[in-house]
């Protein structure tokens, strides 16, 4: 979620030294870290397979301004509404009129889970008044981006051509697709390379524990998360695994390592004037170099860059786990559990590394492409099923909760959250194997209740 806020005065980048001490600023001491969420929900007309449009009285815009009921302000651009916000709390739009909750960080799972059941209150408040029902999936399973209802952002104006011609799928991806988040701060260099070379690691099996796209075009696609496929033609030089992030001593210059990728990614916009400038392709690189239509890098260009990269971890001010489609709601609450016991416990993300460390970066590759395509069947570099690696993961996680006293006697334990991945990596079983369920038993129609969440 971007919302391009006008930009006022920023910082002119100098070097790449800039570079690395704007990801330096944003270290965090460990009492301080905290656990937000990112949750798209893809909306339809209520007893269709109908995507929403954005504009009229039933439209995406409407549902945008009905938030005004409960507390929230209306984010326009060019007077059209594109977000609603209260506080720190998002509630903005992808470009094929998916609703996305970006979240508050709070410091336990608890908080999250409590955010999340209010925004989705407010949809079954909002949805049946405007003849609009909100489905969990990571693709959306009827329709083609040609027949998607794109919204009217500038941002995603620009996108749209850019990314279409560098990947057959990235008009899918813009439009079509709905994930689950979970983002974490980091507290030095050290433990930002660490988490991030993890989460990498580990990444298969999140994408077959969370896979929940098996219908494409009304069809069973073959694959129990397609968006996975997605990615895999949207843009290779911004999206992927990161293969340096498993050299030896990454951890050790994670910021120059991963700026260093960054400024070799071609710019998708510059923002000048209230105006979005062609690039032509250009690294930034070159930007900071040579400069570009007569302007010099600033900070916020910097940000504005990282905000269009879209590898399967991603480093900002935090850390963004990105690999899990859209779940249901229990689902997306065991996503913040799992990746908050892991990632805040030194001895669990030691003891996850340690299970996915030994594979080449053509193995882990080849391994998300198959969590994407067979779930947790698909097998290991070793032999192992992912729901055997998940299941050892999940419990990385759980015993990592309580090193964090988050297993507390007074109804403070947060690994109640865990549950449904407990179950699931047990049984072997993803969210696409009961949509799948659905969808043969009842057609269209069944699995569009299956997958509802709110209207």
């Amino acid at each position: 979620m971007s919302l391009d806020r006008k930009i006022a005065e920023s910082p002119p980048v100098r070097g790449v030294e800039d570079l690395v001490a704007w990801f330096r600023e944003r270290e965090h001491p460990p009492a301080a870290w905290k656990v937000g969420i990112e949750f798209e929900a893809l909306a339809q007309v209520t007893g269709t397979t109908d995507p929403v449009a954005y504009g009229g009285p039933r439209g995406i815009e409407a549902v945008l301004r009905a938030y005004s009921r409960f507390g929230y302000e209306p984010f326009e651009e060019n007077g059209r509404a594109i977000a609603a916000q209260k506080g720190g709390l998002t509630v903005s739009i992808e470009p094929g009129g998916q609703v996305e909750l970006s979240g508050r960080p709070f410091v336990d799972v608890h908080a999250v889970a409590e955010e999340l059941d209010r925004h989705l209150e407010i949809g079954r408040a909002i949805g049946p008044e405007l003849g609009v029902e909100f489905l969990a999936c990571g693709y959306r399973p009827w329709g083609t981006p040609g027949t998607a209802q794109w919204v009217p952002k500038e941002r995603y104006g620009v996108m749209r051509p850019f990314l279409a011609a560098r990947g057959r799928l990235a008009p899918d991806m813009m439009s079509m697709t709905g994930s689950a988040q979970a983002s974490f701060d980091f507290g030095g260099e050290r433990d930002a390379g660490e988490k991030l070379r993890v989460a990498l690691g580990a990444q298969p099996a999140v994408v077959a524990l969370f896979a929940n796209s098996p219908v494409v075009r009304g069809a069973e696609s073959g694959w129990q998360s397609y968006r996975t496929e997605v990615w895999n033609h949207t843009d290779p030089a911004r999206c992927g695994v990161l293969p340096f992030a498993f050299d030896p001593g990454f951890e050790e210059e994670t910021y120059r390592r991963y700026a260093d990728w960054v400024l070799d990614v071609p710019m998708v916009f510059l923002r000048r004037d209230g105006r979005y400038l062609d690039t032509g392709g250009a690294t930034f690189r070159r930007f900071l170099a040579e400069g570009l239509h007569g302007h010099r890098p600033t900070l916020a260009d910097w940000e504005d860059q990282l905000s269009v990269v879209f590898p399967e971890v991603r480093m900002k001010g935090v850390i963004e786990l990105r690999g899990a489609d859209g779940v249901a709601p229990a689902m997306v609450k065991a996503l913040a559990a799992f990746w908050k016991g892991i990632l805040y416990s030194r001895e669990s993300r030691d003891w996850a590394w340690d299970l996915v460390r030994r594979w080449s970066v053509a193995e882990r590759i080849a391994l998300r492409d198959a969590a994407g395509h067979d779930g947790l069947r698909a097998r290991t570099p070793d032999g192992r099923t992912l729901a055997a690696l998940a299941v050892d993961l999940v419990e990385a996680a759980r015993l990592g909760l309580c090193r964090q006293g988050a297993c507390g006697d007074r109804g403070e334990d947060e690994r109640i959250w865990l549950a449904p991945l407990v179950e699931r990596a047990a049984e072997a079983r993803s969210p696409a194997d009961e949509a799948l369920a659905a969808f043969r038993a009842g057609g269209d129609h069944g699995l569009s209740a299956h997958l509802r969440i709110a209207g």
